[in-house]
């Protein structure tokens, strides 16, 4: 047995206070053996959060940016703001991945040294050592919510936006070309039925983030077309709640659908809906969108009737609030297979945190694709990876608990 074990294993079991009122070991109070193996954790933890995050930012960044340095002509000092709005996305990744590793590669040190073995001799069960390792992981579960939701999708639409204004990057849900936007209204029929009909129709050939640029706007009155309105420029005017025009003409219909007659103006205001202007606004990658913004983007879908992407939001935004929670599973699954009785050696731990980090990645890339084809529930796609994996950290709990 290790003397160092030797020397504190009473102070491990029991505190001063502990003895002095006759508490038990099985006590949640903080022991100098709690704040022992914390302090064995948080070395790896932040060690291999700067070396996960690093590696990231080199192996999955760094060479498309050199090419669209060397390529594309991008500006030096873009591609280095680029590169550095990139860290706290990686930094978001990194954090499950070093408590997968520092519980592993902690708990399969004090096993390796017997201190696990003394302290279990004495009568400390696997379910209160790991108690530690089941903190810390609640704690960086908080600090990598904060992070993706208040830092990552800032920090990517920025990097976004560089790409589009120096290079002209075609972006698949920036609204910045070709917008069109639908907007319905509910209409109760004779016979009572709701009916979704169409009010207006609007397509911008550009949108520059405050004017959409050769705009057409057709509006139906009842089932019929009244209006055209063609202009060279328009923008929403938030004081006024109200859209201003500039530069074009509206072209009134007749019933029978004909021309009647044309209305040229310089500057004209017009009641219509803002949805379409935040259409236009809000057009973001769900990975630049926090929840509350990617909710309001849902509302928009919704009114669009557009299923398939409310759904991939609708999936995205369930991955976005299980992906902290993954802190939790590994940091179970580490502490429970570091603490298995083989001796582990550190590249053993890293190969088979490696293996255990891709195959649960793997299962939530299925379990996603599931969710994006409506097989299963929004819901299922974003957190039963997580139930799986608690699951599995239960069991390996369970069986070296009792072994």
């Amino acid at each position: 047995m290790p003397m160092n074990v030797i020397k504190y294993l009473g102070r491990f079991l029991r505190s001063p206070r502990d003895r002095r009122n006759g508490t038990q070991w099985g006590s949640w109070s903080l022991s100098l053996m709690d704040r022992y193996i914390t302090s064995q954790l948080i070395g790896p933890l932040l060690f291999s959060v700067g070396l996960v995050s690093v590696l990231g930012v080199a192996i999955g960044y760094l060479s498309d940016l050199a090419d669209k340095v060397v390529d594309s002509n991008l500006p030096l000092m873009q591609a280095s703001e680029i590169l550095l709005l990139k860290v706290p996305e990686f930094t978001a990744y990194a954090l499950p991945i070093s408590v997968m590793l520092s519980t592993l590669l902690t708990y399969g040190r004090l096993s390796n040294d017997s201190e696990l073995i003394a302290l279990r001799s004495c009568g400390v069960s696997l379910y209160r050592l790991i108690i530690p390792a089941v903190v810390m992981s609640l704690v960086v579960t908080g600090v990598t919510f904060l992070v993706s939701e208040l830092v990552v999708p800032a920090a990517n639409y920025r990097a976004t936006a560089i790409l589009v204004e120096y290079l002209q990057e075609d972006h698949p849900y920036w609204q910045n070309k070709d917008i069109f936007y639908p907007d319905y209204e509910q209409v109760t029929l004779p016979n009572g039925e709701q009916e979704k009909r169409l009010k207006h129709l609007f397509f911008a050939e550009q949108f520059d983030g405050q004017h959409l640029k050769t705009l057409t706007v057709l509006e139906w009155l009842e089932e019929r077309l009244n209006r055209i309105v063609v202009s060279d420029s328009a923008t929403w005017n938030g004081q006024e709640e109200t859209w201003d025009f500039f530069n074009g003409t509206i072209y009134q219909l007749s019933p029978d659908a004909s021309y009647k007659e044309a209305y040229p103006f310089e500057h004209r205001q017009l009641p219509l809906t803002k949805a379409a202007f935040e259409f236009a606004l809000q057009g973001r990658d769900p990975y630049e969108m926090n929840i509350i913004q990617a909710r309001q983007y849902m509302k928009i879908l919704k009114m669009m009737g557009d299923d398939k992407k409310l759904r991939m939001f609708q999936v995205r935004i369930q991955q976005k609030l299980a992906f902290p929670f993954i802190c939790v599973v590994f940091g179970v699954v580490g502490s429970a297979l570091g603490a298995t009785p083989q001796q582990m050696s550190r590249a053993t731990g890293f190969g088979l945190s490696v293996v255990i980090i891709f195959s649960y990645y793997l299962l939530g890339f299925l379990i996603g694709s599931l969710g994006l084809m409506g097989l299963i529930s929004p819901v299922l796609a974003g957190w039963l990876p997580n139930l799986l994996g608690l699951g599995m950290g239960a069991w390996l709990l369970y069986r070296f608990a009792e072994s």
